[in-house]
């Protein structure tokens, strides 16, 4: 009798072990596998950011000095948006070694302006152009624009006419030096307060951490995916930001070169899923990315 208590204890053990371990499983089994692990997974659906064969990531001061290039490079890291300047007046300590290291490695790289809605465009256009060389962008510059609500010098939250109207301006600039049209970087909230519907003609670079940017960001087709804020990649000491391009590595390399090409470029629709196997041809400074799959791009 000992003996078959024993037994049937031990069954017990065992089946309620199995049930835990498969229920965790089933918690997980829908998110999908990305590049890089990430500490705080979400669960996507379908159209995870690991279906997406180019990642990147996105660095500033916050991200420290003490980085491994080489071993970025090796882990798989496809290109890297590098913080520059801040409003009018401020640059990150870390700018020029991060785009000189990237440079180093064959990271494509690009700089990225942090807008401070408390000082003029053109202000913030010559503090960018007289801190940013030409140099410091493989990839076309970022414009950042996100309410700052920790801000402790800038309350200031235009309407969506002046907000709009700043940011062409300030883009005119700097498209005007540089001669790339630049990416726009935006959140969810501010997107909604002021995007929605415009800039169309313009490359975006869209934070949606918590649900695929299609559920998110209304008729925004982007180029560029910010899916979160706490993955984990080798050669990076703590989280980071990490982000996935829209098409796949075929259309990436043709992105590639085609920053520096004119006027237009014919781009293989086949190469994103779901698309049809036509061609394409979009102006230079068009882009033509779905909002749900990765699409046939051109800059």
């Amino acid at each position: 009798m000992l003996r078959l208590l024993s037994a049937l204890l031990a069954i017990s053990l065992l089946t309620t072990a199995c049930t835990s371990t498969d229920y965790d499983m089933m918690k997980t089994a829908s998110i999908g596998k990305t590049k890089f692990k990430d500490n705080d997974p979400q669960d996507f659906g379908k159209d995870h950011p690991g279906r997406h064969e180019v990642h990147g990531i996105d660095l500033s001061k916050w991200n420290g000095s003490d980085i491994d290039w080489p071993t970025l490079k090796k882990s798989g890291v496809s290109f890297v948006f590098v913080k520059a300047t801040e409003g009018k007046d401020r640059i990150d300590p870390t700018f020029e070694a991060n785009w000189r290291n990237a440079a180093a490695v064959g990271i494509p790289f690009a700089p990225y302006h942090f807008y401070y809605f408390c000082s003029s465009p053109d202000e913030q256009a010559d503090w960018f152009i007289s801190n940013v060389p030409k140099a410091s962008m493989k990839l076309p510059p970022v414009l950042d624009v996100e309410w700052n609500h920790a801000s402790k010098t800038c309350k200031l939250k235009p309407d969506a006419v002046t907000v709009r109207a700043n940011m062409k301006r300030f883009m005119d600039r700097i498209e005007a030096y540089y001669g790339k049209r630049p990416i726009i970087y935006t959140s969810v909230d501010f997107h909604r307060d002021n995007l929605v519907g415009a800039f169309n003609d313009y490359p975006f670079w869209v934070r949606s951490v918590a649900a695929h940017p299609g559920k998110i960001y209304s008729e925004r087709r982007w180029v560029f995916w910010q899916y979160t804020a706490t993955g984990v990649v080798p050669g990076l000491k703590g989280e980071t930001d990490i982000n996935v391009f829209a098409g796949t590595q075929r259309s990436w390399n043709q992105y590639l070169a085609s920053i520096n090409t004119p006027p237009s470029a014919t781009v293989a629709a086949s190469d994103a899923p779901g698309q049809s196997p036509d061609h394409i041809i979009v102006p230079a400074k068009a882009l033509a990315y779905s909002n749900n799959e990765p699409a046939a791009f051109a800059q």
